[in-house]
C-alpha cells in the first residue's frame, strides 16, 4: 500500500447536538457555512488544536468525528488553511459527508481555561505517517 493509499485520520470538529440531530435525518451532512465557502472543513490529529482553539475556545459541547477518508464521495483536497497557517495544508471536503465515513465519534472536552488538548484517543495516531498535512508542534496549541 502507497503513502497515498494508506488511510489518514481525518476529524471533522462538531456540536453533540448537532451530530445528533444529523443521524437523525440519516442523510449526508453539510457544515453550517458549506455552501458559502463550498467545502467542510476538515483536519487532522496533528492540526486539530488550531481551528478548535482558535475558534471554538471555551465550547464545552463538543465532539470529533473520525473520518475514514476512503469512504468519502466527496472530493477531498489538501490546502491552505482559512486564514492560512504557515505553510500548513487542511484537508477541504468539497461536498457532504457521508455518514458511514464516520467511524468513531470523540468527545472533545475544554479545559478549565477555555483551550483544548488533543483527546487520549487519538494521542496514539498523532505524528504518525497517516495523520498528514504536518504538525502543530504543541499538544496545546498557543503553548
Amino acid at each position: 500500500m502507497s503513502s497515498t493509499d494508506r488511510p489518514r485520520t481525518l476529524l471533522h470538529i462538531i456540536g453533540r447536538d448537532e451530530w445528533a440531530a444529523v443521524l437523525e435525518l440519516g442523510r449526508p451532512h453539510a457544515a453550517p457555512g458549506q455552501g458559502e465557502v463550498g467545502f467542510m472543513h476538515l483536519s487532522t490529529p496533528d492540526v486539530v488544536l488550531i481551528p478548535a482553539n482558535r475558534f471554538y475556545a471555551g465550547r464545552d459541547d463538543l465532539v470529533l468525528l473520525v473520518i475514514d477518508e476512503h469512504r468519502l464521495s466527496a472530493e477531498l483536497r489538501w490546502e491552505e488553511g482559512v486564514p492560512p497557517v504557515g505553510d500548513l495544508r487542511f484537508p477541504h471536503l468539497y461536498g457532504p459527508l457521508d455518514l458511514d465515513a464516520v467511524v468513531d465519534v470523540i468527545d472533545f472536552p475544554v479545559g478549565p481555561d477555555g483551550s483544548f488538548d488533543l483527546p487520549e484517543a487519538l494521542e496514539p495516531v498523532r505524528g504518525s505517517a497517516d495523520s498528514g498535512g504536518g504538525s502543530a508542534g504543541h499538544r496545546r496549541a498557543g503553548a
